[in-house]
């Protein structure tokens, strides 16, 4: 939308001033004019940097011809002149340099998809074909590039390839450029480019981009004033203003001494070798408790602490003596050998290992038997009673058969208590399930007793 806003306001200024009849006495007057105006403003010298950058534009063709078959008035009164979907959109490299403070070179390189008018007939039908062109002209600038906003006329010459043509065209127009930062620049104009061979085609150009330099503007070569002064101590602050004539000093400090460098002055200073703060009188900021962390800083000044913790100490939400970083339940007390977590109960361990014990599968299946039921649920409700309960389900099995098959059928099993459980409630994220195969037995597995201990679930309580 900008983009039509600005091709508008810019193209109705040139329509104005322009019309069949004196298209070229009209310009080359505004340029003398913008010319004589620029001298007028001269500055010292500040002429653009050479500076490369890039174009968006619009080339059109239609405008430009339907100017000059019906005049200005019958343009603006159809309304076509702005319109975008009439016109070939473009980009452009350019190179500019400046010939004078309000005289730049510019040299511009572009390239657009179009259906070109060839020797006066515009084409109607058949692809876009790509157009190139390179342009050099002369901008006149009201101003110097040290202005924000500068109004400027350009004129030059043109030449453009399309398939097998080539031409040759003259560009005039009016631009603004505008300063971002020092020697980049935003520039945007219309030219109005006049045929000057017979494959060239009346047509207007509008384009917005950016230019920049390629090397620093050169600092200003420094002035040497020599000047004699009263200077003791030759510290380059005049006796008359110097608070210590005979020792060098800082003209910060009216020719005093600062060694510690922070801004006071020596005899101000009561820690003159220490960097430090004027409202602690020279001295640097303390540090009440000796935690390195200093009182300005420290949220527990007569404390010693962490700076993780803004100078406090490591905190004990739950007051049980073990601090937040080790506890595992910060907010329920609970003695440090539980990790700060509460003791469960003896009775409640031993429910659950009584019930592990009660887990009964069908031979050589990972299928609970029914009588496996009363225990499960009696370890379903300990864990709704708790919801600080978390459980690891460890599965193993005797010797007989193979490695791999006595670790399958222990995960699944270890899984269909876990399942279990789930189905009465239990929360997936506080049960674990894992199988160990026959890899911890418990007994002998060459007798029948011992690998009947071995086939075991065992169920492990915690709360952290």
């Amino acid at each position: 939308m900008w983009v039509n806003n600005f091709s508008k306001s810019l193209r109705e200024f040139i329509f104005v001033a322009i019309n069949k009849q004196r298209i070229m006495k009209n310009i080359y007057l505004l340029a003398l004019a913008m010319l004589f105006a620029g001298v007028g403003y001269s500055q010292a010298d500040y002429k653009k940097m050479p500076s490369l950058g890039f174009q968006f534009f619009y080339n059109d063709f239609q405008t430009a011809a339907d100017l000059r078959a019906n005049g200005l008035s019958q343009v603006l009164n159809d309304k076509q002149w702005y319109r975008t979907k009439r016109m070939s959109p473009g980009l452009a490299l350019t190179y500019q340099k400046g010939l004078t403070n309000q005289i730049d070179f510019s040299a511009i390189a572009g390239a657009s998809f179009l259906r070109y008018p060839v020797g006066g007939n515009m084409v109607t039908s058949g692809p876009e074909n790509l157009l190139l062109d390179v342009v050099a002209s002369a901008n006149f600038k009201l101003l110097s590039d040290k202005y924000y906003v500068n109004p400027y006329l350009t004129v030059g010459a043109g030449a453009s390839k399309y398939k097998g043509y080539f031409a040759a065209f003259a560009p005039v127009g009016l631009g603004v450029q505008v300063k971002l930062v020092q020697d980049i620049y935003l520039q945007l104009a219309s030219q109005y480019r006049i045929p000057v061979t017979d494959n060239a085609a009346y047509h207007l150009n509008h384009s917005i981009g950016l230019v920049a330099p390629v090397k620093k503007r050169p600092a200003p070569a420094p002035v040497e004033v020599k000047v004699v002064i009263l200077d003791r101590d030759g510290d380059g602050v005049v006796d008359s203003l110097d608070r210590c004539p005979d020792v060098v000093g800082l003209a910060d400090l009216m020719g005093c001494p600062d060694r510690d460098a922070d801004g006071i002055a020596d005899d101000d200073d009561k820690c003159p070798d220490v960097a430090g703060l004027a409202k602690y009188g020279g001295c640097p900021i303390p540090d009440t408790d000796g935690d390195g962390i200093n009182d300005e800083e420290d949220k527990c000044p007569s404390e010693k602490g962490y700076a993780r913790y803004q100078g406090c100490p490591i905190p004990d939400t739950d007051g049980d003596g073990v601090n937040d970083e080790e506890d595992k339940c910060p907010s329920r007390p609970g003695p440090e050998s539980n990790m700060g977590c509460p003791v469960i109960a003896k009775e409640v361990i031993d429910k659950i290992n009584f019930a592990a014990k009660n887990v009964f599968f069908s031979t050589g299946s990972a299928k609970l038997m029914a009588k496996s039921n009363k225990s499960l649920d009696e370890v379903a409700a300990l864990m709704k009673a708790d919801e600080s309960l978390q459980m690891q389900i460890d599965g193993h099995t005797d010797s007989q058969g193979s490695d791999e098959l006595n670790q399958s059928l222990s995960e699944k099993r270890a899984g269909a208590v876990r399942d279990y459980l789930i189905s009465k409630g239990i929360d997936a994220s506080r049960l674990k399930a894992t199988g160990y195969g026959e890899t911890k037995p418990i007994a002998d597995n060459k007798t029948a007793a011992g690998r009947a201990k071995n086939r075991r679930t065992e169920m492990t309580v915690r709360n952290y």
